[in-house]
């Protein structure tokens, strides 16, 4: 997967040299998101359904801050980005009652360590339907494609009984949405809300969020926002129904 993220990178810098007429931007972003985590998952295995585990009161899992990067693309109304951050969550609890894990049952009064860590890897699309543009202001509407994908393990352990039960999930998940920008002062001040989500058999995901940003030089962004995760997915016999959300902030670099 990580090479696929090499690629999206090659790519960008094979499409910036291209069509020299257009408008043309290519920069590097970094944030630090600080969500919330709740919700719950499920180990199948066999034919043996798993116990629904909650994130905090069965698992122990805290909320967890971590970075963003994102390179990005853009020429004329066409634009490419592709995102990459990670995520680790680790808890212990004793157990208040007996639970099913990949196939294991661990007893009710036993100490089990539990972690959740999956890479995501985010690639995007958009194609601005109206972009409206004048001296002090702008506005403008792009219809999104997206693919985020998510790469990681999910375990548990008992210390007492030497046991540790662990299962791996990779879940591709397109999404259809909308990315909205309004700039004034000739974009000085900007406001940005980029929403996308699908339901499909196996569940459901939306992802939106929200910021303002401050642009001092020509090259800079200053921004900061609020971002909603949802997912609800079932891949691999791991089946996870969670929420991430919460404030972030960060620094475009551009040309």
């Amino acid at each position: 997967m990580k090479k696929t993220f090499l690629w999206i990178i090659c790519f960008a810098a094979i499409f910036s040299m291209a069509r020299p007429g257009l408008a043309f931007e290519a920069g590097v972003r970094g944030d630090y998101w600080l969500p919330d985590i709740s919700g719950d998952l499920s180990v199948d295995a066999n034919g043996v359904t798993g116990t629904s585990l909650d994130l905090e009161t069965d698992l122990g899992f805290d909320d967890e801050s971590y970075p963003v990067v994102e390179v990005f693309v853009g020429l004329g109304n066409h634009h490419l980005r592709a995102t990459y951050y990670n995520a680790d969550y680790s808890g212990t609890r004793t157990l208040t009652e007996s639970v099913t894990f990949n196939g294991e049952t661990f007893s009710v009064d036993e100490s089990v360590t539990s972690s959740l860590e999956y890479d995501v890897y985010d690639f995007m699309y958009q194609y601005d339907l109206v972009d409206f543009e004048n001296v002090l202001a702008g506005f403008t509407v792009g219809i999104v494609g997206r693919v985020e994908v998510f790469d990681g393990d999910v375990e548990i352990a008992s210390a007492a009984l030497n046991k540790i039960e662990r299962e791996s999930f990779t879940a591709a998940i397109p999404m259809l949405g909308l990315n909205l920008h309004l700039g004034i002062l000739a974009d000085l001040l900007e406001a940005r809300v980029l929403a996308t989500g699908i339901g499909y058999s196996d569940g459901t995901i939306f992802d939106g969020q929200a910021e303002l940003s401050f642009t001092p030089l020509p090259f800079l962004d200053i921004h900061g926002g609020y971002r909603f995760l949802s997912v609800d997915v079932d891949a691999d016999d791991v089946a996870f129904n969670y929420d991430n959300a919460g404030p972030y902030a960060g620094l475009t670099v551009s040309f």
